[in-house]
């Protein structure tokens, strides 16, 4: 693999760390795809000679970016690009949809399926009867064959038949529309933790590292709740896009 050209600047001027700046930069040039996965970087004595920077400043920036998941070291190679994180944007889509979409190759694994009587409190957020059948199922996600995600959903029985392999082929937002359902509106609630050994053998992190958290609840034309879902997703890997506006 060819090893990466940086045309990466810095100002000397901005209250801006140097490294951070330098990292800024390359994580643009990672996001944007101009260093696509696999490419080699020049080793950090060469970068900071390209860069006017002394070579603790640019191990800092490289540093930086290997915990972020973007670079990695790896003995007799060098450091390598890796994965760009998948960005989301708050919107009432799947992630297999968004994975898909920008040709991140999705799959999925079933960790587990099967039918139950709804608690109080999920039926509550699902607006049925304590003790009606639902279907509550965890799915690992991958993206490139790398583990993103593990999420646990509640659905109601009544709605439709599904299946483990139904999940494990298509995602469950691609289900509900061959089955009619038109998705409306969600209510979604975002929040951070530290990850649980078991969450953090499933999805390649050590017990601790941070996970981006997401609850929601899902309507449909008629206003019926059609999921519950919660789901955990590496923070290394992931991140959602909010736009704000004024007035």
């Amino acid at each position: 693999m060819n090893r990466a050209a940086t045309p990466i600047r810095v100002d000397r001027t901005s209250p801006v760390p140097l490294y951070f700046q330098a990292a800024q930069h390359l994580e643009q040039m990672i996001e944007s795809g101009e260093l696509p996965m696999g490419t080699r970087l020049d080793n950090e004595a060469d970068l900071a000679g390209q860069l006017g920077l002394s070579k603790p400043t640019m191990r800092r920036a490289i540093e930086y970016l290997v915990g972020r998941g973007l670079l990695v070291r790896r003995r007799g190679i060098g450091t390598q690009v890796v994965h760009a994180k998948v960005t989301r944007e708050i919107e009432l889509t799947s992630l297999y949809d968004d994975l898909a979409k920008t040709g991140r190759n999705p799959s999925t694994t079933v960790v587990s399926f099967g039918t139950e009587p709804a608690s109080g409190s999920v039926a509550a957020k699902l607006g049925i009867v304590a003790g009606a059948p639902v279907y509550v199922f965890e799915r690992l996600r991958y993206a490139d064959a790398e583990p993103l995600a593990l999420m646990r959903n509640h659905v109601p029985e009544q709605l439709m038949r599904l299946s483990a392999a139904d999940l494990e082929t298509r995602g469950l937002y691609n289900l509900f529309r061959a089955n009619g359902i038109s998705m409306r509106i969600a209510k979604q609630a975002i929040g951070a933790r530290a990850a649980t050994a078991v969450e953090g053998r499933a999805l390649g992190e050590r017990e601790g590292a941070p996970l981006l958290v997401m609850e929601r609840s899902a309507y449909d034309e008629q206003g019926r709740a059609v999921e519950l879902g919660h789901h955990v997703y590496r923070a290394s890997r992931y991140s959602f896009d909010l736009t704000l506006t004024g007035w």
